[in-house]
C-alpha cells in the first residue's frame, strides 16, 4: 500500500508565534486602503509592509516563473515579491508573503500554488499567507475571527471614501498638492484612531474625511468622468493598470472608480446566493448574511453622510447594483468579478458617468465573459455610454493602452461639442 503524502509539509507554514520575529510583504493592490489595514494587524502583532516597487524589471521577475498566458495579476504580484525579497532589505529567513484570495471560480483562487512554486525556487524558506474566508487555505497562519472581518471591513470603508473624495476633488484642485495632502492628513489621523482604539468611530470619522476634503479649495470647471470597472487587480493596482487613474487625470479627467467594498459584498452575498440559488447551504450561511447586513448598515450610513454634507456625490448603494445587475445579468453568474462588472457599468451610467474603461488581464475568461460579453447590453440599455475594453498583459505597451483610452476622450470631447 503507498504511503499517503501530506504536501503541506513540502513547503514551509507560517505559525501565529512567528508574527513577534517575521515581515509580512503585501503586493501594493490599493494604495489608499493597504496603509490603513495594515494597522489593523499591527494591533493583533503582526508586522505587515505593503511593497510599493514596481518597473519593468517585477514584471520580468514574474515572467521567469508564470507563464504569459497564466494570469497577467499573478506574475505582477509574484514578481513584486521575488523583486523585493532579492532588494537585500529583508531577513528572507524572518520574511513570509500574504495574498488574499476570495475563493471564486477564477485563476486567482490558485495563487498559492503559484507563489509557492515560485519562492521554492528562489527562497524556499519564505512562507506564504493566505488571508481568506472560504477556507481555502485552512493552515494559513492568521486566525480569521469575525472582529478582524469587522475591523478590515470599517478600514476598507475609509479607504473607499479617502479614494472616493480624492478622486472627486484633485482634479479641480485650484494649488497642486492640496488633495494629496488632505489625503495624508486623513490616513494620519485614521491610525492615530487605530492607535487609541477607536478606529470604529465611524460618524466622528467619516465627518473628519469629508470636511478635510471639502476644506481645499476648487475650481467650478467641468470635467470629463471616466468610470474604471474590470477585474479586482487591474481595476485598482498602479502596477497592473498602468497607472491609469494618473494618465486620465493627466488627460483631464476625473476618474470614478467604484468602491472596494462594492467587490467584498459582492463576494458575500454570492455565498448567500448559492443556498438560495443551488441549494449549498452550510453552517456559515448565516453568518455571511449577518456580516451582509452589518456591511450594508453602515455603506448605508455613510452614503447619507455623504448626501448631508454635499460637497461629493456619494458611493454606490449595493443592493442598487443588484438591481442593475438584474437588468443585464442573473446574479448567479460569479465566475471572477461576474455580474459585478456590468452592474457597476450600470450604475455609473445611470450617475452620468457616460465613459467607462473595462480593465481586464488579458485572457480572464471570467471578466472577458462578464465585461466585454456584457457591455452590448449595456450600451442598448444606456445609448450614451462609452465603453472601452483595454487589455492588461506584460507584452501589451502602455503607448497602446492610452492610446484606446484616447479615442474614447476624443469621442467624449466631441459629444460635448
Amino acid at each position: 500500500m503507498s504511503e499517503v503524502v501530506d504536501f503541506r509539509d513540502q513547503y514551509p507554514r507560517f505559525r501565529e508565534e512567528m508574527k513577534a520575529s517575521y515581515t509580512l510583504l503585501v503586493p501594493d493592490m490599493l494604495p489608499y486602503h493597504f496603509d490603513l489595514l495594515v494597522p489593523v494587524f499591527a494591533k493583533r502583532g503582526y508586522k505587515m509592509e505593503v511593497l510599493h516597487n514596481e518597473g519593468r524589471q517585477v514584471v520580468d521577475e514574474g515572467l521567469k516563473h508564470v507563464h504569459n498566458d497564466a494570469c497577467y495579476p499573478a506574475l505582477c504580484v509574484i514578481g513584486q515579491y521575488l523583486d523585493a525579497l532579492k532588494s537585500g532589505k529583508y531577513d528572507v529567513d524572518h520574511t513570509a508573503v500574504v495574498i488574499t484570495q476570495s475563493g471564486g471560480g477564477c485563476r486567482a483562487s490558485n495563487y498559492v500554488p503559484l507563489i509557492r512554486k515560485a519562492l521554492k525556487a528562489e527562497f524556499p524558506q519564505v512562507p506564504v499567507i493566505s488571508i481568506n474566508f472560504t477556507g481555502l487555505e485552512k493552515d494559513s497562519g492568521i486566525p480569521l475571527t469575525l472582529p478582524l472581518a469587522l475591523d478590515l471591513g470599517v478600514s476598507v470603508f475609509y479607504g473607499d471614501l479617502i479614494m472616493t473624495c480624492f478622486n472627486q476633488t484633485v482634479p479641480y484642485e485650484l494649488t497642486e498638492g492640496d488633495s494629496a495632502n488632505a489625503r495624508e492628513t486623513c490616513l494620519r489621523h485614521l491610525k492615530e484612531q487605530l492607535a487609541r482604539g477607536k478606529l470604529k468611530k465611524l460618524k466622528r470619522n467619516v465627518r473628519f474625511i469629508l470636511d478635510t476634503f471639502a476644506a481645499v479649495p476648487v475650481s467650478g470647471e467641468k470635467k470629463i468622468k471616466v468610470g474604471i470597472v474590470g477585474e479586482i487587480y487591474v481595476k485598482y493596482s498602479p502596477l497592473g493598470n498602468s497607472h491609469l487613474e494618473e494618465f486620465l487625470r493627466s488627460e483631464g479627467c476625473e476618474p470614478v472608480v467604484p468602491a472596494l467594498m462594492d467587490f467584498l459584498l459582492y463576494c458575500i452575498v454570492n455565498t448567500v446566493n448559492d443556498a438560495k440559488f443551488y441549494g449549498k447551504r452550510s453552517f456559515s450561511t448565516p453568518i455571511f448574511a449577518f456580516l451582509y447586513r452589518i456591511l450594508h448598515g453602515k455603506q448605508k450610513k455613510i452614503n447619507r453622510m455623504m448626501e448631508k454634507q454635499g460637497r461629493f456625490e456619494r458611493m454606490h448603494d449595493f443592493e442598487h447594483l443588484r438591481h442593475c445587475a438584474d437588468k443585464v445579468i442573473h446574479q448567479g453568474v460569479k465566475m471572477g468579478e461576474g455580474w459585478l462588472i456590468p452592474a457597476e457599468m450600470a450604475a455609473l451610467a445611470e450617475t452620468g458617468v457616460e465613459n467607462i474603461v473595462c480593465a481586464q488581464p488579458f485572457g480572464c475568461l471570467p471578466n472577458h465573459i462578464a465585461g466585454k460579453g456584457a457591455a452590448r447590453t449595456v450600451k442598448t440599455m444606456y445609448p450614451n455610454v462609452n465603453i472601452v475594453p483595454v487589455d492588461y498583459d506584460p507584452s501589451a505597451t502602455r503607448v497602446n493602452q492610452e492610446n484606446r483610452i484616447k479615442l474614447m476622450l476624443a469621442q467624449a470631447r466631441e459629444k460635448d461639442n
